[in-house]
């Protein structure tokens, strides 16, 4: 199974979700995906199996992932204050994996039916979440 984290700005949810899915699914390979170097670098201080940086990286991996995962911002094009470009946000969204959305209200977008939660919350449910479709195959 192959899990690609993308996150952009300071990559601290990235490398969170990085460091989670390492210790859950170890036998994952889990791709560390930022939308610039310096995410990248804190994501890679998670221990992913690998790491790139940018807006191809991101084409191209979402291309070979089974589950992308990450801030809800990443299928929005414009967001995390213009890091996630079109051609990104219509990868990720246009990409055959299941795709793990974690809810930040600092991208515009407020989804409704989602409570209030703190961060730590919302990642632990988002490994139940890759731990159900992971199941499933």
């Amino acid at each position: 199974m192959r899990i690609i984290v993308i996150d952009g700005q300071g990559g601290g949810i990235g490398r969170s979700l990085v460091e989670l899915l390492a210790k859950r699914f170890p036998e994952a390979e889990i791709g560390a995906v930022g939308t610039n170097s310096v995410a990248t670098e804190t994501m890679l201080k998670g221990g992913p199996s690998f790491a790139a940086t940018g807006e191809n990286a991101v084409i191209f991996n979402a291309t070979e992932a089974d589950i992308i995962i990450g801030p809800a911002g990443i299928i929005m094009a414009n967001a995390m204050h213009g890091e996630i470009s079109p051609a990104i946000a219509m990868a990720i969204s246009s990409s055959k994996a299941r795709v793990v959305l974690i809810p930040m209200n600092h991208c515009r977008a407020y989804i409704a039916g989602v409570e209030e939660k703190k961060v730590a919350e919302y990642l632990l449910d988002a490994m139940d979440i890759v731990g159900r479709l992971a199941s499933e195959g």
